[in-house]
């Protein structure tokens, strides 16, 4: 008899993707799929069990099917439907906790694995320039999805500790992307007008919503090789972009805004619902974020598809044309760099930013 496999999360476009492909896994043998609300994709031939995962309900669906793996995918930093920021973080951490309860009384569980960020790290002026697994943050996320992130990693190491025999997978993504994303920082990206904030061009890195599947696929197999493909991974896409370059290639001019005015920005944006502008992420867009793939690579055994450059460009292209062509902006903004400052000095003459590809 081959695995049976439950898929927290599967109403959201990336549980539903992942979902249909864990089905064509030879080992796999049957798929539960499970959300509070109704998918509007199908799911192949995935057995759809509506549950809230905020409810003790969850734990009659592991013990009613026998799951003996569980990818745990409703972590999000953005609801479906109406719901607002509260049910984001009751689905987050009170999911999580309710949904580990259920998992920590399962007999049949083998193995868990769950969808991080790596915003766990936070974004803060003296980071340094690559996280690895092991690395502490300078300063622990304060509020937005990054804090939830953060409490349900150590709900998910508590579990860990209390269960040794269950073998537990974190995956910390980098900011998700592609044709179809749905994340706040894609809202942000899809502005006509990008704010920034003056003085600052930070560092970013991506991954593509087909690694983010192919990846969940590798952590979530064959339970007895736990010591290879257990723990806690950073995934990203090779390289980084600036801030600057992704408003190049999008097409879409930037708003310089000072930092102290940068929250009432944020404020305005969220009040029309155009976007989730949470302290955290306009430290993300401040200070940028990145991290080391080697135990990605190295002991999970896994080498994405689509650098980040590779991402941002599938991206845009599902974006459409912005306000401005990427040719004309991008030599306009070449134009500007070569303007001297009242001191004498050219603007382009300030520190090099590097674009290499992070491991």
């Amino acid at each position: 008899m081959g695995k049976i496999v439950l898929v927290t999360g599967a109403a959201r476009q990336l549980g539903g993707r992942f979902v249909r492909r864990v089905q064509r896994d030879p080992g796999v043998d049957r798929v539960i799929a499970v959300d509070a609300v109704t998918p509007e994709h199908r799911l192949g031939d995935a057995v759809f069990v509506r549950a809230d995962i905020r409810r003790p309900a969850i734990a009659r669906v592991l013990a009613e099917h026998s799951v003996d793996t569980v990818v745990h995918l409703d972590v999000s930093g953005k609801s479906l439907g109406a719901g607002g920021r509260t049910t984001v973080k009751e689905t987050n951490v009170i999911g999580t906790m309710q949904l580990l309860g259920a998992c920590q009384k399962s007999p049949t569980l083998q193995r868990f694995v769950v969808k991080s960020s790596t915003s766990v790290y936070g974004s803060a002026p003296r980071d340094p320039a690559v996280f690895t697994e092991t690395t502490p943050p300078k300063s622990l996320p304060s509020g937005g999805f990054a804090k939830d992130a953060v409490e349900v990693e150590g709900y998910v190491r508590g579990f860990a500790r209390r269960r040794p025999d269950v073998a537990v997978c974190v995956l910390r993504f980098a900011n998700i992307l592609g044709p179809e994303p749905d994340s706040p920082l894609a809202d942000y990206l899809a502005l006509p007008v990008l704010p920034t904030v003056l003085g600052y061009d930070p560092r970013l890195q991506f991954v593509h919503e087909d690694d983010v599947v192919d990846v969940l696929e590798i952590a979530a197999r064959e339970p007895r090789r736990a010591t290879l493909n257990s723990g806690t991974f950073n995934i990203a896409g090779d390289g980084v972009l600036l801030l600057s370059q992704c408003s190049r290639r999008l097409g879409r001019p930037t708003v310089p805004v000072l930092l102290p005015a940068v929250t009432w920005v944020g404020a305005a944006l969220r009040a029309v619902g155009m976007t989730d502008f949470s302290p955290e992420q306009i430290r993300l867009l401040t200070h940028g974020r990145v991290v080391s793939t080697t135990q990605m690579r190295e002991t999970l055994g896994f080498r994405p598809r689509y650098t980040t450059a590779e991402t941002f460009a599938e991206f845009a292209r599902g974006r459409g044309p912005g306000l401005l062509p990427p040719e004309r902006m991008g030599r306009a903004v070449g134009r500007l760099a070569e303007l001297p400052l009242p001191g004498g000095s050219a603007r382009g003459g300030g520190a090099a930013h590097s674009t290499d590809g992070a491991r």
